[in-house]
């Protein structure tokens, strides 16, 4: 993720600073559900029905009709800050979500060609809307051009590349 801003950013919102950092720690670990939001293109997806569930004394994040288990760091950000099971908004960002042969049915609703990738606007079975960023560099021009509306894919993302949100105060659990 190339940006060419300033060395460090401050993010505001009706005149508060929300978050002052370099442009790739304030991508990488958004403070706040706005945050995550404002920076990065296209947008991060949020899903607001996501779980966080404890199993065995792991976390993992059921989103989508799938179940995610949450990489180390997460594991010990959300033990450290004392994080219960329960609701929250679950954020995935574009450029970590995958074509695979399996994962979460989906259907495109428009492909834009964006030079060495494609942006996928999908719609999931249960309504769910999601942005994939999917380089196109190691695909033959036939698949490229079945990716097109109304092609029915399958996608996939870790728990690892995963942002959760407290769905009341919007705080990134993480932090």
């Amino acid at each position: 993720e190339a940006m060419t801003l300033g060395d460090r950013i401050v993010i505001m919102r009706d005149g508060y600073i929300q978050q002052i950092g370099t442009p790739q720690e304030v991508f990488n670990n958004p403070r706040n559900l706005f945050v995550a939001g404002f920076i990065g293109t296209p947008q991060m997806n949020f899903f607001k029905d996501a779980k966080l569930v404890l199993k065995g004394g792991e976390y993992y994040v059921e989103v989508l009709g799938q179940s995610f288990k949450l990489g180390e760091a997460q594991q010990k950000a959300l033990k450290a800050n004392g994080v219960p099971e329960g609701e929250i908004i679950a954020g995935v960002r574009p450029v970590h979500i995958k074509l695979a042969e399996n994962g979460i049915p989906a259907t495109v609703e428009v492909s834009e060609m964006m030079g060495s990738e494609l942006h996928l606007h999908v719609i999931t079975e249960n309504g769910e809307k999601m942005i994939a960023r999917t380089p196109t560099i190691r695909m033959s021009n036939e698949q490229r051009g079945s990716l097109k509306s109304g092609a029915k894919v399958y996608l996939t993302f870790t728990g690892k590349t995963m942002h959760f949100f407290d769905p009341e105060t919007e705080e990134n659990l993480l932090y």
